[in-house]
C-alpha cells in the first residue's frame, strides 16, 4: 500500500513540472510584445572595439512597429549626416560625401554597419520572432542575478539570416539577456550578452550590451542605450527617401 501511495504522488508532481515549463512558441509572442510598440524614437552610442583600437558612433532612430525605421547618424564629425531608411523589405543609405543614397540588397545585405559587428541584413531581419522561428524551451539559467528560460528556435522560413539560435529570456520581464546565433551547418556566427537593462512604461529593454560576430577578430560592438520613447508621435515624412536628403 506504501508503495502504491508513492507511485501517484511522483507522477503527480511529474505533472507539476511539466506544467511549469511553458510553450516556446507561446514566449516567443510574449518576446515581441515586449520589444514591438507601435511607435519608438531612440538615441543610441555604438562602440566598435576593433583590432586598432575603439570609435564611438552616436544615432537617433525612429521606428514605425515592425516594417519602418529611420536613423540619422550624429557623430563623429566623418559619420555625421549619413542616414539610413527601412521600409518593410528595401533598405536604402544615404552618404553626404558623395550626396546619393544606395539601395542595399543582395549579397551588400551581408556587409558591416559602420565597422560595426552588426550586418545590414541583422537590421532588414523582421523583428518578430514569432514570425521567423518555431521555439522549445529546454533548460532554465540565471542571467543578470535572473531567472532564465533557455530556448532553443528553429527557422520555419528559408529566407532567414541565421537557421537557429539560442536565447535566454528573463522568466517575468521576457526580455532577451543573452543569445546565440547559428548558421544552418550549426556554425556559432554571433552572440550576444545584455550587461545592463531598463525599464520604460512597464516594458524591460537592453540599455547596455554587447553583439560579437565571432568570424572577426574584433573584440565586439558594445551597444548603449542613452534614451528611448515609446509611442512618440512621428511625421510621415520621416519614412521616405526625400527624408534621406533633408
Amino acid at each position: 500500500m506504501r508503495n502504491q501511495r508513492i507511485i501517484p504522488a511522483v507522477l503527480i508532481l511529474a505533472g507539476i513540472c511539466i506544467a511549469q515549463t511553458p510553450d516556446g512558441n507561446a514566449l516567443l509572442k510574449k518576446i515581441d510584445e515586449n520589444m514591438i510598440a507601435r511607435n519608438k524614437i531612440i538615441t543610441s552610442r555604438m562602440i566598435i572595439h576593433g583590432r586598432r583600437g575603439s570609435r564611438t558612433i552616436e544615432s537617433r532612430s525612429w521606428i514605425q512597429g515592425a516594417e519602418k525605421s529611420f536613423t540619422e547618424y550624429l557623430a563623429p564629425a566623418r559619420e555625421k549626416g549619413t542616414k539610413m531608411l527601412k521600409l518593410e523589405d528595401q533598405l536604402w543609405t544615404y552618404t553626404p560625401s558623395a550626396d546619393r543614397s544606395i539601395r542595399i540588397s543582395g549579397h551588400m545585405l551581408r556587409q558591416s554597419v559602420m565597422g560595426s559587428d552588426l550586418s545590414y541584413e541583422d537590421m532588414m531581419e523582421d523583428p518578430k520572432l514569432e514570425n521567423l522561428y518555431d521555439a522549445a524551451v529546454v533548460g532554465e539559467d540565471t542571467c543578470l542575478g535572473r531567472s532564465c528560460w533557455v530556448m532553443e528556435l528553429q527557422a520555419k522560413v528559408v529566407d532567414v539570416a541565421y537557421h537557429s539560435r539560442k536565447i535566454w529570456i528573463d522568466k517575468t520581464r521576457y526580455n532577451v539577456l543573452k543569445e546565440e546565433r547559428y548558421a544552418k551547418s550549426g556554425k556559432l556566427l554571433k552572440t550576444t550578452v545584455i550587461s545592463e537593462t531598463m525599464q520604460v512604461e512597464g516594458r524591460w529593454f537592453a540599455k547596455r550590451a554587447v553583439f560579437k560576430d565571432v568570424l572577426n577578430q574584433g573584440k565586439g560592438t558594445e551597444f548603449i542605450l542613452e534614451s528611448l520613447e515609446l509611442d512618440a508621435d512621428i511625421p510621415d515624412y520621416i519614412f521616405s527617401k526625400a527624408a534621406l536628403r533633408k
